[in-house]
């Protein structure tokens, strides 16, 4: 049976783990290069064991089971680490002697595991195994880095994804009604105007949190679809010379403040909590709120039929569409004595099998490709998620682009709607932010 370890137990070994950097594993050149000569898609015939840490996201230990399930000989045991302290906890545990043969991607960790050469550059097992199918192409941009961890987009591949999230609307039937709407918005420009339709019936427009990360990622979901999304993909990823500081994310910017003194934002909404900004919408205090796949499960349960879901609209009807969205990725340690088998694992996340239970765990398939089994509002999702795999594609949230780059975005949008901060000065400390770190 697997076993399952919590942080606790294994804090000494973490703790233990800084006296043990350096330390080099069969088949690795010692610089996150797996020898070619090792590189093989057979999974091995002989009992293997694989210890995994990741942070505590759902699908996991299903997909554990699902590819222990499919390869017996195979067990993986896992070590949940509260996200919070994973950063720490796995830079110092992929450093020691006893390092997990696989460790879920962050880059908070991985901008320092990647330049020390303690996971795995996965080229050559993208080679093998013909990654470029069943994995889609901007779901592989965010795994993909130079040897110094400090531009995305570019250079090898250092993880695979093994579920993805997307960022769009969910929204209230009956309050869309109310609010003499007929249809979900078709263009951004049809979105203001329902909030503006349902701030005159009397109905709160929009539930946001401030305090935490829905108010930047609401702003981050319209410099999407009023912005050039190459612009924003070479910020966030560090390209030389990028900056956040053009049309598209002033215009986004100007907007949000436009729908806070409209009062589409609610006054507080500096002070509230995702958490209380999604009870406020499940209990149909707002039409809308801007989230994303991970709250489906709990929406679904508490408002049945009466939820719906659309994807923020571009500037036209036929825009592309583009959504920022994550990924619970994962990293081989350079340090495994069993590479192949972990890419094994890595490799089931495409699978048809994969795909349901990522599906099932209210996250969206790797294999955009695969028909899964999903209905009511899982299924909305999924028809919006495959418009944007199929149009400009997911990019990573902002905060993405560099280490501090959160608590700039956090502050600046609460600065924003308490009326403190204007959007030059919003822009200008994220691109302060970046530039201290990228130049």
């Amino acid at each position: 049976m697997r076993r399952r370890a919590a942080l606790s137990t294994v804090a000494a070994a973490a703790a233990a783990a800084l006296a043990l950097a350096g330390c080099t594993a069969t088949g690795s050149s010692g610089d996150g290069q797996v020898e070619s000569s090792e590189v093989s898609t057979t999974v091995p015939d002989e009992d293997v064991t694989l210890e995994l840490w990741y942070v505590n996201e759902p699908p996991v230990e299903a997909l554990v089971d699902g590819f222990e399930k499919k390869h017996q000989n195979i067990t993986v045991e896992t070590t949940m680490v509260p996200f919070g302290d994973y950063i720490k906890s796995i830079k110092r545990a992929m450093s020691s002697d006893e390092a997990p043969d696989i460790a879920q991607f962050t880059p908070g960790a991985m901008r320092s595991l990647i330049p020390a050469g303690l996971i795995y550059n996965l080229d050559p097992y993208y080679e093998a195994y013909g990654w470029d199918e069943g994995f889609p192409e901007s779901s592989l941009s965010s795994v993909t880095s130079n040897k110094e961890a400090t531009k995305f987009d570019t250079g090898s591949l250092y993880a695979v994804p093994g579920a993805l999230s997307v960022l769009g609307v969910f929204y209230n039937k009956d309050l869309l009604k109310k609010a003499g709407i007929d249809e979900a918005p078709q263009t951004v420009q049809e979105f203001s105007d329902a909030l503006d339709k349902a701030e005159k019936a009397g109905i709160q427009p929009l539930s946001l949190g401030g305090l935490e990360t829905g108010g930047f990622q609401l702003w981050n979901g319209l410099t999407n679809v009023l912005g050039d999304v190459q612009d924003y993909k070479e910020w966030v990823y560090g390209a030389d010379g990028a900056t956040i500081e053009t049309e598209g994310a002033q215009e986004a910017a100007e907007k949000f403040v436009d729908w806070v003194d409209s009062g589409y934002i609610p006054q507080g909404a500096s002070s509230v909590s995702d958490s209380d900004a999604l009870a406020n919408f499940a209990n149909g205090e707002s039409l809308f709120l801007v989230s994303g796949n991970w709250n489906v499960s709990e929406l679904s349960e508490t408002m049945g039929d009466d939820v719906g879901f659309f994807m923020l609209p571009g500037q036209t009807p036929d825009s592309e569409p583009v959504a920022s969205g994550s990924s619970v990725s994962f990293s081989i340690s350079s340090k495994t004595e069993h590479a192949n088998a972990a890419a094994a694992f890595l490799d089931y996340m495409r699978s048809p099998e994969a795909a349901q239970i990522q599906v099932d765990g209210g996250f969206m398939p790797v294999n955009a490709d695969v028909d899964v089994q999903v209905d009511g509002l899982g299924a909305q999702v999924a028809e919006g998620f495959r418009s944007v795999i199929d149009g400009a594609g997911i990019v990573p949230f902002p905060d993405y682009a560099a280490p501090g780059m959160i608590d700039k975005l956090t502050a600046g949008v609460q600065g924003m709607i308490t009326g403190h901060m204007e959007p030059e000065e919003y822009l200008d400390s994220l691109q302060s932010e970046w530039a201290s770190y990228h130049d």
